[in-house]
């Protein structure tokens, strides 16, 4: 079964423009698993304009449910995963002004750089991930620095579903297969929702794993966390 990962930057984001402790982002983790998530995400960026590198101390110590941290590799953020030893590190290739991720890396002009990273993180014993675009030359890439995944960056199959599902998957499937062939494990992440996530994983079965943030904490406005998250996993269980 395809594993769902709640990222719960958004959450921080309404904390911190309030300040004080409401909503309280480590119980909302506490409650993501207790309500069916197998997975927590969180995104710290420089400015912790939403989850505080603080917060990721105190989840990592209280949640029981795998913990993936996801950035970019600046000399902070790679001392916060070795000292927090989460289940999985993605790397993601943001400027540190970046409102949210919006494509991969260019892994063959980071080639060296990144395989570093990895051999370093699973020195920790940390599992690590790649996020990338489709194109077949960085995939092969990813799997010549070490990584045990590649994150699939989303948002082009997610603005083109609507439009022609099979033409916006298409690529997706692509990548998927190369991915296996190359031994390497498969998440994804950006924009999926309760509108198009069905289909993705119908079509690719294989995926381990889903980081999805936005769109879940905003249906939760609407449906309550709990009845959200058994949406998201009855998606994940339609194949």
């Amino acid at each position: 079964m395809t594993k769902l990962s709640v990222n719960i930057n958004k959450v921080a984001t309404i904390r911190n423009s309030r300040g004080g402790n409401i909503p309280d982002v480590v119980r909302i983790a506490q409650d993501c698993e207790l309500f069916g998530a197998q997975g927590i995400t969180v995104h710290p960026r420089p400015d912790e304009r939403h989850i505080r590198y603080g917060d990721v101390y105190e989840i990592k110590s209280l949640i029981k449910t795998e913990l993936n941290i996801e950035g970019y590799p600046s000399q902070r953020f790679v001392e916060l995963v070795t000292d927090v030893r989460p289940a999985q590190v993605t790397l993601v290739p943001d400027a540190p002004d970046a409102l949210t991720s919006n494509r991969g890396w260019d892994v063959a002009a980071n080639l060296d750089k990144l395989t570093g990273l990895i051999e370093l993180f699973r020195s920790k014993g940390i599992r690590t991930s790649i996020f990338v675009e489709t194109n077949p030359e960085n995939i092969t890439c990813a799997a010549k620095t070490g990584t045990d995944r590649i994150e699939l960056y989303t948002g082009p199959y997610a603005e083109n579903y609507a439009k022609d599902r099979e033409a916006a998957i298409a690529p997706f499937v692509e990548a998927a297969k190369l991915a296996g062939e190359l031994g390497l494990g498969l998440n994804a992440g950006h924009d999926l929702s309760l509108l198009n996530l069905a289909w993705f994983i119908s079509q690719i079965p294989s995926t381990d794993e889903v980081s999805i943030g936005h769109a879940l904490i905003s249906d939760a406005l609407y449906y309550g966390l709990e009845k959200t998250i058994s949406m998201y996993n009855n998606c994940l269980n339609q194949t």
